[in-house]
């Protein structure tokens, strides 16, 4: 530039105008989103909630953030933009709904170096859609332009929800006891973790990701690592207010094997059997094409169960057909027994055999 050339933002690669132009073109998304306790208009330095019009009585506020992680990647890559924004949702409503909260509100934030035409209204509607699912309020969130962060193309993205339960409801973990019944519910896919290590395998095994998937004919291999994340807090939310669960976990990063003992009282051992469900055929394929041993997928992948209950024996057919009747898909997983705490995922065929040490792993 020469020396009395007027700079500007825009000029410096930060467009104004087209980050206004997205706030009135996200508004609609955001309104679709309204529930009792949020009614405010997007455009304000803050949102509201009100937690009496919610019908709170004696409350606790419960706050959850994640993110997508690198399953963004393949999205950028291949074009697949519409659901990243349900499993960021997901990420953090479902981590609401283990400790017995509803998700009430919900903020985003979206980062790139240039807003591209189209892309990021497809992200937010996204988050918007997952919001409906979970049952919250989208209220706000920050779009931030920032070249010379990010790649040409590339995004970010992170979410911020929280919750309410009322102070008798809250799930701790504190009613677990030998002889609770273990049941899965399916998970729609890998959801959101695992990632770094399904681009590798794309990479070292030269996967054709828009051919169909070698495991079922009808559906592209992008699409099916693509499966948005199943977000539960619609069927499990009437059980936890009735007090028919003694505790959730999410199987997120670190699986089955280290998510279930994180809501264990000392004393208790998780024991899963992995001949009481057939392993996804997703599952499978991943195991096969990476050589990956059994430890390392009951680490690293949900094998196919996306949230765990605890509920009394006596409870368990009950609990069994009213998430049934919601829509999920239960499976009977396994008990907790007394021991160390920790759990261990062991079939007669040995295909899953692992066992986490919960103090090796979290205090040593």
């Amino acid at each position: 530039m020469s020396d009395n050339e007027s700079y500007s933002y825009a000029g410096a690669g930060v467009d104004i105008a087209a980050g206004n132009a997205l706030v009135r073109a996200i508004a609609p998304l955001a309104k679709s989103t309204r529930r009792p306790g949020a009614n405010a208009e997007l455009g304000g330095f803050g949102g509201f909630f009100d937690l009496k019009a919610a019908g709170y009585d004696d409350p606790l506020l419960v706050a959850a953030n994640d993110g997508v992680g690198t399953k963004l990647k393949l999205a950028i890559d291949h074009d697949r933009h519409d659901g990243v924004g349900i499993d960021l949702v997901a990420m953090c409503a479902n981590d609401l709904i283990v400790q017995g909260a509803e998700p009430l509100f919900f903020l985003d934030y979206y980062a790139t170096g240039k807003l591209e035409s189209g892309v990021a209204e497809r992200v937010i509607a996204g988050i918007a859609e997952g919001c409906r699912q979970a049952g919250c309020a989208l209220i706000g969130g920050e779009t931030a332009e920032m070249p010379g962060m990010y790649a040409d193309g590339d995004y970010d993205l992170a979410g911020f929800c929280v919750g309410a339960v009322e102070r008798s409801k809250a799930l701790t973990g504190n009613r677990v006891k030998a002889g609770d019944v273990l049941l899965g519910l399916a998970s729609s896919g890998v959801h959101s973790n695992g990632y770094s290590l399904v681009r590798r395998l794309s990479a070292d095994k030269g996967w054709k990701l828009n051919r169909p998937a070698l495991f079922d004919n009808e559906v592209l291999l992008i699409d099916a690592l693509m499966a948005p994340t199943r977000i539960y807090v619609k069927s499990l939310l009437p059980l936890v207010r009735e007090g028919r669960i003694n505790a959730l976990a999410h199987i997120t990063g670190g699986g089955l094997l280290e998510n279930i003992p994180r809501v264990l009282p000392e004393g208790t051992h998780a024991l899963v059997d992995a001949d009481a469900w057939e392993q996804p055929r997703l599952m499978a394929f991943l195991q096969a094409q990476g050589n990956i041993e059994p430890g390392e997928m009951a680490r690293t992948f949900n094998c196919g169960v996306g949230m765990v209950l605890a509920v009394d024996g006596g409870e368990a057919a009950a609990v069994t057909a009213a998430l049934e009747a919601a829509g999920e898909t239960v499976l009977r997983i396994g008990a907790v027994e007394a021991g160390e705490k920790g759990c261990t995922v062991k079939g007669s065929t040995e295909t899953w055999s692992a066992k986490a040490d919960w103090k090796a792993t979290h205090l040593g």
